[in-house]
C-alpha cells in the first residue's frame, strides 16, 4: 500500500510539474492480477483497484497499513466495476457486477472477493474506501438505478450526465458518496464553472479515454491554479481547498467519490469564472 501525506496549499503553490504528479496524480491502476492500494492521508482514503485475470483477489491491508484485522473492521467501501463483467463476494453473497455497475459493501464484512467471468475480457474494479462508525447493508445499483441528472449544454462543451450511486435517498452510508459522471459526444469539460468544498475532499478517476488522449485536470486554489495532464485509468487525489476540474482531447467518464464532513451533493462553494487566475 502507498502512502500519500496531506499537502499545504501554501507549499503546493512552490511545487514543480514533477512533485505535484507525485503528491496528487495516482498513475499506475488495474495491474492484472493484483491488489492495488493507495492510502490518502486527507480524509484517509484507501483508493484501488483489483483485475482479476487467472484467479480471484482477495480485499485485504496488512494491521501495520490500517491499524485493523481486516480491511473493512472499521471501514466502508464503494466499488464501481469499469471493465468486463465480474462478481464481488462480500461475506456469503455474491453479486455480479456489470461495467458502470456499483456496489457499496458497509462496516464489518469480514470477507471480500474479486472475480471476473472471462479472464480474457477481465473485470475492472475501482474501489474507494472512507472510515465508518456505522453498518450499512451491502447493496448493488446499476446504471438505471441511480439517481440521474442531466447537466451542460454543447455550447459550453460540458452536456452530460450524473449518476449518483451513494448518497443519501441511493445507497446509504457512513461517509462515503460516489457517483459516475458521462460527457456526451463533443464535450469536453467537466466542473467548470468550478468549485471547492471545503468541508470535503474528492477524488476523481478518468476513464473510457482512448491510449492516446489526455484530460487536462485544473487543481489548487482559485487564485493559484494548477493543471495535471492525466490518461486513461488514472486517478486525481482533490484536497477539499482545491478546485477539481478538467478539459479533455475529447469526450470521456469519470467516477468521483467524497468524504468528510457531510454528504450534501450540493454542498459547494461556487468561483466566479472573473475569480479564477
Amino acid at each position: 500500500m502507498e502512502n500519500r501525506y496531506d499537502s499545504n496549499p501554501k507549499d503546493v503553490k512552490g511545487f514543480d510539474t514533477t512533485r505535484l504528479r507525485e503528491e496528487f496524480l495516482i498513475e499506475t491502476l488495474f495491474t492484472p492480477d493484483e491488489l492495488v492500494t493507495v492510502y490518502s492521508h486527507t480524509d484517509r482514503y484507501i483508493v484501488g483497484s483489483a483485475v482479476p485475470v487467472s484467479k480471484e483477489i482477495k480485499l485485504e491491508a496488512d494491521f501495520k497499513q490500517i491499524g485493523a484485522d481486516y480491511f473493512l473492521e472499521r471501514r466502508e467501501v464503494g466499488i464501481i466495476n469499469v471493465g468486463g463483467a465480474g462478481s464481488v463476494k462480500a461475506g456469503d453473497e455474491e453479486y455480479s457486477i456489470g461495467e458502470n455497475e456499483c456496489l457499496y459493501i458497509g462496516l464489518g464484512v469480514e470477507h471480500v472477493y474479486f472475480k471476473s467471468a472471462d479472464g480474457s475480457i477481465p473485470a475492472k474494479f475501482y474501489l474507494v474506501s472512507t472510515p465508518a462508525h456505522k453498518a450499512y447493508p451491502t447493496k448493488k445499483a446499476g446504471q438505471g438505478e441511480a439517481i440521474k441528472a442531466h447537466l451542460g449544454s454543447i455550447d459550453t462543451s460540458n452536456e452530460r450526465t450524473i449518476n449518483k450511486y451513494i448518497l443519501p435517498g441511493g445507497i446509504e452510508s457512513c461517509q462515503l458518496v460516489m457517483g459516475i459522471t458521462h460527457l456526451e459526444p463533443g464535450n469536453m469539460w467537466n466542473t467548470m464553472p468550478c468549485h471547492t468544498h471545503n468541508r470535503r475532499s474528492e477524488v476523481y478517476l478518468y476513464f473510457n479515454m482512448p491510449e492516446d488522449a489526455a484530460v487536462f485536470h485544473f487543481m489548487g486554489e482559485p487564485q493559484e491554479t494548477r493543471h495535471l495532464v492525466v490518461r486513461n485509468e488514472q486517478a486525481i487525489l482533490s484536497p477539499s481547498w482545491s478546485i477539481h476540474s478538467g478539459v479533455g482531447t475529447n469526450n470521456y467518464t469519470f467516477c468521483w467519490a467524497m468524504g468528510g464532513e457531510n454528504q450534501l451533493f450540493d454542498d459547494m462553494d461556487g468561483v466566479d469564472m472573473k475569480d479564477l487566475k
